[in-house]
């Protein structure tokens, strides 16, 4: 067992978890645990998120909301709800995640399943350190389409194409959106009223609409 610890967050990996072990866990621990799970072939990443990680993902999913709501595209967003795949050996549960374009087909779900549901269309990673599991590879391998990940420092976007991801400069569910246009959002959330934040991206999203 190997344990990182940060002032942003904390990691445990264990190795050699089976699929029954890693099923176990998520059913034991619960939907409101305090951690997420990243799992990849037998090994098991515990994360617990402190402050320096939950504020970022927090104005993602705001923005992202007031995105949607300016450009009247539907959603369902997804939270972290655990990705997996008994088949592939993996599964994740992302800081959040939407449907967009496949927001029709999940429409009133109330359970997820991906042997038979399509995978979340974007979806959003927050590591301010390095991770023990190539996170990447699980969300390629669910067929997760979009991935913006940040690390605290800078803000990537990512799109699936023939399995693998490349790096993208313009958002794929927002076309409209650019990878520095959102970074420059998610920098002035660190010393900006939240408030304030979500309605000047409103306000700017309605210009570049106009």
């Amino acid at each position: 067992m190997l344990v990182k610890s940060t002032p942003a967050e904390q990691r445990t990996v264990l190795q050699n978890i089976s699929w029954e072990t890693f099923e176990a866990l998520l059913r034991d621990t619960g939907e409101d645990r305090g951690s997420r799970f990243a799992y990849d072939c037998g090994v098991l990443e515990i994360m617990t998120r402190l402050f320096e990680h939950e504020n970022p993902k927090i104005q993602f999913d705001r923005l992202i909301f007031a995105l949607a709501v300016e450009l009247k595209i539907k959603i369902r967003s997804a939270g972290s709800t655990t990705l997996k795949r008994q088949t592939i050996t993996k599964g994740i549960e992302p800081d959040t995640c939407y449907y967009i374009q496949n927001e029709p087909l999940i429409r009133g779900k109330q359970e997820l399943d991906l042997t038979t549901d399509p995978a979340p269309d974007l979806a959003v990673e927050i590591d301010i350190t390095s991770s023990s599991v190539n996170k990447l590879n699980i969300y390629a391998a669910l067929g997760v389409a979009e991935l913006s990940k940040y690390n605290g420092e800078a803000l990537k976007f990512y799109q699936l194409v023939e399995s693998q991801y490349i790096e993208i400069k313009l958002s794929i569910a927002f076309p409209l959106i650019s990878v520095n246009d959102m970074n420059r959002f998610i920098q002035q959330s660190k010393t900006m009223d939240e408030i304030d934040l979500v309605q000047s991206f409103r306000a700017w999203v309605r210009g570049k609409i106009a």
